[in-house]
Parts: C-alpha cells; structure tokens; sequence
C-alpha cells in the first residue's frame, strides 16, 4: 500500500491521523486525482489537515517525505540563529557566500532572514521542477528519498514541471503566517484564536424558543404542542480579563489581546478588563494607564464564582515583589499584604481561573524570575500565550464543569 510510512511522518511531525485517511487515499489514487506530486500534495492537504495549526507540520512533513529537505518551523523563520541551526538552510547559505551570490555584511545587515529563507525556497523549487534523476539538492547534502528512482514513484511524477502551482511554492507562499500551535498572537492568526474562545462550554438557563425543533417535535407528536427551548445566542459566561501591561515582555502583547477579546465580547454577557503591573494587590486598575483604582475586594465580591478568569502577565519578578508586605514596586502603591495573599484569594474565589505567559515554557525554569513563576504556578494552572496555550487553558476551564 503506497504512502503508509508518509502518515508515520506526519504524525512524528505531530499531525493526527487515523486509518481512513489511508484509505481515502487509496480511493482517491484509483480515481486518478494525483498524476503527479503537486496533485499528490493537496489530495494529502485536503484528506489529512482538518484545523489549520497543522498545515505547517503537515508542510514540513510533505516536503521531508518527496524532497529530502528538512524544512524549519514557520515560528524559526524570523530568527536567522534559529534559521542556521536548520542544516539544508546553512549549507545552502554557506553555498550561495562560496560562490559570491550573497556576502556576510548583506546577511547580517541588510538582508532580512525571511527573504533569505524565500531565497532559499526559490533555489529548491527551481531545482524541483528542473530536476530529472539523482539524488542531491541545492549542494546541502540531502537526499530525496525518491532521487534514485527517476521521476516517478506508484504511477506519480515526483519531479519536473507541473501546469498548476507546485507544491514547494505553495508550501513557500504561506509560511509566513504562523498557524501553528506554538505561535504567539499576531495579527493575522486572530481567527484561530476567536474560534478557541468560541469554544467555551456555554451555560445559562434555555429561554429562547427554538422554532425548527419545536415543529418538529409537535408534527412527531400527531399535532400535540411541544415546545423546545434553547440557550440564548449570547452566553451568560462572565470572562474577566486581568492583563500586566507594566513591564517591557507584556507590552507588545497587550493591544492584542485587547483587540481578540473586543471582538469576541458579543459572545459573553459580561466581559470586563483590568490591569495591574508585575503583580496583583489590593487595587486592579480600570484603565490600561492604571491611573483609575479599582479595589481588588470590590472584584471579588461583586462577581459569581463561576466567572472565568484569564490572568496574563510573564509571572517573573522579584520574590519581595509577591512574598512582602509592602513589596509592590508600582508608585503609590503601599499594600500591607503581599501579593502572593492577594493572588490565592482570587484563585479560592474563581475556580475557572487560569494563567497564560507569554514567556515560552521551555524558559519557565531557567531565566530571571523562575522561583516566583514555580510559585505562581502552585496556585494557578498556567499556559504559554499561543495558539496551543490559548487552547489548551479553553480546555482545561470546561473541565472544571
């Protein structure tokens, strides 16, 4: 069976398959709706991406598979240290200075490393379409696993031109847009991040009448009236956001959440903002300058428990700043009880209460501030700011149910 040890990568690559993909592959390969692998390429995107934080992966995995070439993560792309570590790009790179196409002040001044690695695309999807036997590409030493074979492969035509868009291009042309689940927020992912909050289990009493099912029902029951209720379209879940905005690794992170969450309030029936800097005490502040106070206690009393609570802020500060008295590094700011009394109370009173970082996990343990985060995460179940984060903190607050 042709391709089965393709679905292996792609789950390596972390793309959940099942068994029917393979076989809506055979049905489609005996229908003839891949002569070719750019053909190949979307009758796979369309049978085995189904959400689309896994079109990256699904990319990476493709081109591993029918090209030999180990292609970085869309979140590398924009970080040429992290670019060089990709070993198919640095020999490529070493390649283009060895033969005087690009020179190391262009490289590290001038040169962006997105238009180098659209550069280094361009080179593999030339050499793509001209190629017709062998096994090497782009003088980076990697081998396709199809090389040896000419240009075809069960019927397929792996190599040469194609009369549509070929599959490197297309997976070239939309790497730039960061779909995958350890992107942060931008811009351009904020539909993937509303669909995440969408999903939040919705609760409230049934009130409005639903008409299609109350017909149903009546017509089912011999002209006998029953009437079928349903949730209203806005939910009654309360969302509170509580943001750090004082320090230097939470701004460029607050006018996007800010923005996701604007556009998402039609969906609540109460969806409020505060913000605090470094750490929460007595006061929370109404306003992004925290120039308007809003007492801490006024926040606990005045919202049902079942609030669900999204604090985010980078956890990481001086220990005295969530441990002392009077520890609160904001002027004018003179609490006599730390934060860390002021960070359990509202934990104790919202248990749908969740913590999302934007610093990545994998640095949670080892920079500036890791005791006050170990702390932290004592208290609260915490998440990274990304795709994955964001859903993984959706999933755990309906658990909570």
């Amino acid at each position: 069976m042709f391709f089965v040890d393709f679905f292996y990568t792609l789950r390596s690559y972390g793309v959940p398959i099942t068994t029917q993909y393979i076989l809506e592959l055979q049905e489609g390969l005996k229908k003839g709706l891949a002569e070719n692998v750019d053909d190949l390429y979307n009758l796979l995107r369309l049978i085995c991406v189904k959400r689309i934080e896994h079109l990256d992966n699904f990319d990476r995995a493709f081109s591993k598979y029918f090209y030999g070439i180990e292609l970085p993560s869309s979140g590398e792309i924009t970080d040429l240290n992290k670019l060089l570590e990709n070993k198919p790009f640095r020999e490529w790179l070493d390649t283009q200075m060895r033969e005087g196409k690009l020179k190391p002040a262009e490289i590290q001044w001038k040169i962006s490393p997105e238009e180098l690695f659209r550069r280094f695309l361009k080179t593999l999807e030339e050499q793509t379409e001209a190629h017709h036997g062998g096994n090497k590409w782009i003088g980076t030493g990697g081998t396709s696993p199809y090389g040896h074979s000419g240009n075809s492969y069960g019927g397929i035509r792996v190599y040469g031109r194609s009369e549509r868009q070929s599959a490197i291009k297309t997976i070239g042309e939309r790497r730039y847009i960061n779909y995958s689940d350890n992107a942060g927020l931008r811009a351009e992912n904020i539909r993937q991040v509303l669909g995440t909050f969408k999903k939040m289990v919705p609760i409230g009493p049934k009130t409005d009448l639903d008409l299609n099912e109350t017909i149903y029902r009546t017509a089912k029951n011999a002209g006998e009236i029953e009437f079928i209720f349903k949730p209203e379209l806005r939910d009654n879940i309360r969302v509170t956001l509580l943001i750090d905005n004082g320090g230097y690794s939470m701004s460029r992170y607050v006018s996007i959440v800010s923005l996701v969450f604007s556009k998402i309030k039609d969906r609540f029936k109460d969806l409020s903002t505060y913000y605090f800097r470094n750490c929460i005490y007595g006061n929370l502040f109404s306003d992004p300058q925290r120039l308007k106070d809003y007492p801490t206690k006024k926040f606990l009393s005045n919202n049902p428990a079942d609030t669900r609570v999204l604090i985010i802020g980078d956890a990481s500060m001086a220990p005295e700043e969530l441990f002392s008295p009077r520890g609160a590094i904001e002027y004018g700011v003179d609490d006599t009880e730390p934060g860390i009394v002021w960070l359990k109370r509202i934990r104790d009173r919202f248990s749908y209460s969740v913590w999302l970082n934007p610093i990545q996990s994998s640095y949670w343990s080892e920079r500036y501030g890791s005791y006050t985060i170990r702390e932290i995460r004592q208290i609260y179940h915490m998440e990274n700011l990304t795709l994955g984060g964001i859903k993984n903190a959706v999933t755990y607050l309906n658990e909570q149910e």
